[in-house]
């Protein structure tokens, strides 16, 4: 089992920066990706981004050269960033973490959301 908890989210004016936060616990160890997704209002869910565990990560259209996902450093990486520049209105969801393990049915995790709002 892993657990996830997003933070970070929050009101920002259009131009302006947030960094999220994703706190993963458990079986960490056997994370093979961890991505972060974003559902607006009335949309389905998409990917923004994601890292893999050697660290290759990837990006949405929508997002690239705005958007840049990290891990922590320690040797527990057990936190995995999204910081994120120049948002749009448009870049306003509720912004989940999503974890997804090594094992055979590639078994998936997701943390409850943080809301992003980015006021024009």
């Amino acid at each position: 089992q892993v657990q996830l908890v997003e933070s970070g989210g929050g009101l920002v004016q259009a131009g302006g920066s947030l960094r999220l936060s994703c706190a993963a616990s458990g079986r960490i160890f056997s994370i093979k990706v961890v991505g972060w997704y974003r559902q607006a209002p009335g949309k389905q869910r998409e990917l923004v981004a994601t890292i893999t565990a050697p660290g290759t990560t990837n990006y949405a259209d929508s997002v690239k050269g705005r958007f840049t996902i990290s891990r922590d450093s320690a040797l527990n990486k057990n936190t995995v960033y999204l910081q994120m520049n120049s948002l749009k209105p448009e870049d306003t969801a509720v912004y989940f973490c999503n974890a997804r393990m090594d094992d055979y049915f590639g078994t998936n995790y997701w943390g409850k959301g943080t809301l992003v709002t980015v006021s024009s």
